[in-house]
């Protein structure tokens, strides 16, 4: 099992994130801790192969929990979970080792798919031990980047699947195409559109709502 600190100061989102990395098959929760330095503290004392970090915490930033985890010498690699879109604090990560980056809010579809991809990078590097060539270092730093971006359909923009997305995460009761539509600023059949692609590609599920009358609306929750 692949041991993962939780590092998030928000109770409600650090019991979210715990709760997603306990769905992920192949990973375990060593602990959930609300600042940066309970953190390192954690870090000292328990195994930690992994550290899914909110980068602004109370007390300090995600960058400078990274950099005093080199500096003690921990073997281990973090995966930020952050809003932060600041390029030069991605460059920061990048240099620090941060192996992920995933910009919140974020579905658990989202979380899974790095986990995944983290899960198998280990692997390689378990099984290799020592590489033969290009072509295995090369396979080894692909697993942890995303797969190639997946053609959209006729029609549909990056942009707008975004936007959608977006709102989609941070409705936890669930959005009908009409409120996706006013969320965004598209019509509620564009709307619609996106969600279903959403939901044909497992980022959301379907569910219907039964109201006073008439037939039940759908609505679309995250996955």
């Amino acid at each position: 099992m692949i041991r993962v600190l939780v590092v998030e100061d928000d109770p409600v989102a650090a019991e979210a994130h715990r709760a997603y990395v306990e769905r992920v098959a192949g990973f375990t929760v060593a602990g959930v801790v609300h600042s940066g330095a309970d953190a390192l503290r954690f870090c000292e004392r328990a195994e930690v192969d992994v550290v899914l970090l909110d980068f602004y915490l109370p007390d300090t930033h995600g960058l400078t929990v990274c950099r005093a985890l080199r500096a003690a010498g921990r073997d281990v690699d973090v995966i930020a979970v952050t809003s932060a879109r600041d390029l030069a604090v991605i460059r920061s990560a990048v240099a620090v080792g941060v192996v992920q980056y995933l910009l919140k809010p974020f579905t658990f579809a989202s979380l899974r798919d790095r986990l995944d991809r983290y899960a198998r990078f280990r692997e390689r590097a378990v099984q290799a031990g020592e590489v033969s060539g290009q072509a295995d270092v090369d396979g080894m730093l692909a697993a942890l980047r995303a797969p190639g971006h997946r053609t959209l359909p006729k029609g549909m923009s990056g942009e707008t699947l975004q936007s959608v997305t977006e709102a989609l995460a941070g409705a936890p009761d669930g959005l009908s195409a009409a409120a996706a539509g006013d969320l965004t600023g598209v019509s509620r059949v564009t709307a619609r559109r996106y969600l279903e692609y959403l939901a044909e590609n497992g980022l959301a599920r379907r569910r219907p709502h039964y109201g006073q009358v008439g037939r039940p609306e759908v609505r679309f929750y995250p996955a």
